[in-house]
């Protein structure tokens, strides 16, 4: 059960303007369209079902939608009344007003305030948190690693501490000094204490007056300074001297000696402490809860629930203590997993610290929806209201799980209650609207943060940051991140990566150097991944030297080095043709412990043969082979392979008779690279040799048969790629799908459709499933040429007289059947004139499509004039995932120029120029010539 519902009418009272419903307007064909990353990224969130009204999406740097305005006033409104301003807010803003003043100014400040010192009012003001609205507040919000906002206003408070002890008719007692201490050992300043205390004790026995002359006990200021910071052993010492002395502890230090002894589990001496405080009739509602707490500690959970039976059997009057020891059991039977016997309590000893430290707990252990109904339970039944803290931590469990319509229920039911938010609440806040995607009343509240005080923390400052790099405002990104530093948050490790690719895409690379340098200084996350995309990113600007630069401070940093940085870095110096610095990167990158891959060893080759630098080549073969641990074929191979893309045959030669004088024969592999190495540098009559010389030792085998069919087909051979596709069908071998698609694609370019048919007709023989790159070569052909119809009825079986059922009587499709109807519908023999709404699931019927094949499904439309069908399957396509390309835009904007649809075309050009892409000159100069018509 979540919390009750309410009425739409009470949101709306409470928070957010109804009467602003209104849709964003959004052009009917453009709105399908739009699918990009940040789009995808924010759809669920601009679709939330609880808030009072859709999210319409703001273009990048927009100020935001109307209603964000109203949303933030709201919020801004109800921060302010986080907590009424007292005399004490007042104290901390002359104490930060004056924070660099002498003690004479401070005094003559703060005495004006006319305060009645006592020891209440200097605990009351130590313990006191400003107010956010208070000017304390927003000065440690402006300086927070300033004097003013380190360490909870710690310095604040010490300096009122010591004005306090320099006043007449005032003299610190051991509940202030116990206060102070407490606060420093929070702090984890208990080497401050401990030193305070050395050099107390040094000065009491240098003197014979009393510490600045003030009647304090010395030895129990020892005794509970030690204490608090952690010592007890030491506190124990003096304790030792007072009583040697004749002298004993109050109840006061006895129970903070206690309560020391039990935190550092020292259990024996503990009961000794008791004994005394008993004997001694200092015994009060304190020591009960010591007991309880020494009880739980020692896992002693069955004698503690006795206890607590005696305690309240006992008819303690105080209210305050028994509900304090009734959540320290609670706390430990929900430590221990014992949930059923906490439930127990909680229904026998029912106090709000009971319920407080129950839900607390139940959350911690994952049990929200348990939490949720047992809080609605108590709000029926007693009226039950828990205290902000709680809701905060129920605020930060839902936010974990992403329950956001939870969060929205409970930000307006602390505003209904007149639950003060604190700085915590309003965090949560911020993260929600960010979560919720309305980052506009998130920023909003941000900038406004110094009216009410709001001093952001680490996990706000990530939810921010995060957001508004979905929106890819880079700006704003910065500016906030900026001042994440200066108040000494760092990005968190999700939000760093979101953060570095952001800029990275962007182009922002100085920002990302000053980023980089200080997540290098902090070295708060592991930064390979950012240091991979900067280094990347930088090598795309034509700016590899900085890169480089950036690889040597890692390097000189507990941070890995990947392979993909080097890779960059060489490809960067590549199209500088740099090729001492790829040559040394390449060395580098093999001793740093990485394995270049051979696509790696191509780019680098193909580079130096390029620049006419083979003996660095071979240099480079040498160093490679003697090194430790190198697979010298893998290594000759390697270099055989780039030699044959470079188109240097003379290259691939030297290289393998090193190989032969090194000792090492040449296996298939290297043979079949060598045939390849030939073809591509068209040396067709080496190739034919070598491939002659291979039958002669062996069987050519049919991944020869492919590499030489292959190669012959790109070099436009088309006669002797038949000649061995005969040669190969008559062996009784199938040649791969690779080499159907070559010389399908070889047929189609030199339009020899007569022997396109016969090879798709014994592709049809093999059985194989077409491919979609067959199919969309013979869609585009036949949208090109209708002879390739023709050509396919006189060669193959009309497609009126093809009927193929199966034993059901259903009838079923061969790939002849598949091809010949594609190539009849959009060769003109079949006019499509119904499902032209669907087209291309028509033909997902029979093949996968691609990008491509929308294109020339789009072409097919725009030429038939059908330009209404041609946007609806432009949608379709960015519906079901495919990323529409330059082609695309391009196809769909010619159709409108052709069929002079001016207003349709200029919308189109300009969407086309948003996405990124530009217009082919002929379809400019047949859009401007159609603008240029009356």
């Amino acid at each position: 059960m979540l919390l009750k519902p309410r009425p739409r009418s009470l949101l709306h009272c409470c928070f957010f303007p109804f009467h602003l419903l209104f849709p964003s307007p959004i052009p009917a064909f453009s709105a399908a369209r739009s699918l990009s990353t940040s789009d995808a990224a924010t759809s669920s969130s601009s679709t939330l079902p609880f808030l009072p009204f859709a999210l319409p999406a703001a273009g990048n740097g927009a100020v935001g939608y109307p209603e964000a305005a109203h949303v933030s006033s709201s919020f801004k409104e109800w921060f302010r009344t986080c907590r009424p301003y007292t005399i004490f807010d007042n104290i901390f803003d002359v104490l930060a007003s004056r924070s660099g003043a002498d003690d004479a100014a401070l005094d003559r400040a703060l005495s004006a305030l006319n305060l009645r010192l006592d020891e209440a009012l200097v605990i009351q003001v130590l313990h006191h948190s400003p107010s956010p609205s208070s000017a304390a507040a927003a000065a440690a919000a402006r300086d927070p690693r300033g004097d003013l906002g380190g360490d909870g206003f710690l310095l604040l408070r010490l300096r009122f501490f010591d004005w306090a002890g320099r006043q007449r008719g005032f003299r610190h007692t051991r509940a202030t000094y116990h206060a102070i201490f407490r606060l420093l050992s929070r702090a984890r300043l208990m080497s401050v204490v401990v030193d305070w205390l050395e050099a107390f004790a040094e000065t009491r026995r240098r003197s014979a007056v009393k510490f600045h002359r003030r009647s304090v006990r010395f030895h129990e200021t020892l005794v509970v300074g030690y204490a608090v910071a952690g010592r007890p052993e030491i506190a124990l010492q003096v304790f030792g001297q007072m009583r040697f002395q004749g002298l004993d502890l109050d109840a006061f230090s006895y129970h903070v000696l206690l309560n020391s002894l039990i935190e550092e589990s020292a259990f024996d001496v503990a009961e000794t402490i008791f004994s005394q405080i008993s004997a001694r009739g200092l015994d009060n509602p304190f020591t009960s809860y010591i007991r309880m707490k020494s009880l739980c500690k020692q896992n002693r959970l069955d004698e503690a629930a006795a206890f607590l039976r005696e305690f309240v059997e006992e008819g303690s009057e105080n209210d305050e203590t028994k509900s304090s020891i009734t959540g320290l059991l609670i706390d430990a039977f929900c430590k221990q997993r014992r949930f059923e016997e906490a439930s127990r309590l909680v229904e026998e000893f029912g106090t709000a610290r009971a319920y407080a430290v129950w839900m607390r707990d139940l959350l911690d252990a994952g049990g929200t929806n348990k939490v949720l109904t047992f809080l609605y339970s108590k709000k029926e039944s007693e009226d039950y209201r828990p205290d902000v803290f709680f809701y905060n931590k129920l605020i930060c469990q839902l936010l974990k799980e992403n329950r956001l319509e939870e969060v929205y229920e409970i930000l307006v039911e602390m505003r209904e209650k007149g639950i003060a938010p604190d700085k915590v609440t309003m965090n949560f806040a911020l993260c929600f609207f960010c979560k919720a995607g309305m980052v506009d009343v998130a920023l909003m509240l941000y900038k406004s943060r110094l009216e009410f005080g709001l001093s952001l923390n680490n996990l706000a400052y990530n939810h921010l940051i995060n957001a508004l790099c979905t929106k890819e405002d880079v700006g704003e990104v910065y500016k906030i991140l900026e001042d994440s530093l200066k108040h000494g948050y760092f990005p968190g490790q999700q939000t760093f990566r979101i953060l570095t690719a952001l800029l990275c895409q962007k182009g922002k690379l100085d920002m990302m150097g000053k980023l980089l340098d200080m997540a290098l200084q902090l070295n708060p996350t592991p930064m390979t991944a950012a240091c991979s995309k900067y280094i990347a990113a930088l090598c795309n600007a034509n700016r590899p030297e900085e890169g480089y630069l950036v690889l040597q401070k890692v390097t000189g940093t507990n941070h890995l080095q990947n392979g993909y940085m080097y890779t960059s870095l060489i490809r960067g110096y590549i199209l500088l043709r740099r090729s001492d610095m790829v040559c040394k990167l390449f060395m580098e990158m093999q001793d740093s412990g990485h394995t270049p891959s051979r696509s790696l060893y191509r780019e680098i080759i193909c580079c130096l043969c390029n620049m006419g630098d083979y003996d660095q080549v071979l240099n480079l073969l040498e160093t490679q082979l003697a090194q430790q641990g190198t697979n010298a074929r893998a290594c000759y191979n390697h270099f055989i392979y780039a030699a044959g893309h470079a188109k240097k045959h003379e290259l691939a030669i030297e290289v393998l008779q090193r190989m032969r004088r090194a000792g090492i024969e040449p296996n298939m592999a290297t043979n079949l690279l060598m045939l390849e190495c030939y073809l591509k540098s068209q040396r067709i009559s080496d190739a034919l040799n070598f491939f002659y010389e291979l039958c002669q030792v062996r069987e050519p085998s049919n991944r020869l048969y492919n590499i030489l069919i292959i190669g012959l087909c790109k070099a436009q051979k088309l006669d002797q790629a038949l000649l061995f596709w005969r040669e190969i069908r008559g062996k009784g071998l199938i040649p791969s799908l690779h080499c159907y698609e070559e010389l399908v694609h070889a047929f189609c370019s030199a339009k020899d459709y007569y022997n396109l048919v016969k090879t798709l007709k014994d592709f049809e023989e093999t059985g194989r499933q077409v491919s979609t790159f067959i199919c969309n070569l013979l869609l585009l052909h036949s949208l090109k040429n209708p002879e390739l119809s023709q050509t396919w009825d006189m060669v193959g079986i009309p497609i009126e007289k093809i009927s193929v059922t199966d034993e059901s009587g259903e009838g079923t499709h061969s790939n002849h059947l598949i091809l010949g109807q594609l190539v009849s519908a959009f060769s003109g023999r079949i006019r499509i004139r119904e499902g032209l709404d669907c087209l291309e699931e028509v033909v997902e019927k029979y093949i996968p499509v691609d990008c491509f094949t929308y294109n020339v499904l789009l072409r097919a439309l725009t030429m038939a004039g059908r330009m209404d069908y041609a946007r609806q399957m432009f949608d379709r396509m960015c519906k079901k995932g495919h990323q529409p390309n330059r082609h695309t835009y391009d196809i769909v904007l010619h159709g409108f120029c052709k069929q002079g649809m001016k207003e349709e075309a200029a919308a189109w050009k300009n969407e086309m120029i948003t996405n990124g892409f530009y217009p082919t000159w002929y379809t400019i100069d047949l859009y401007n010539s159609m603008r240029a018509e009356k």
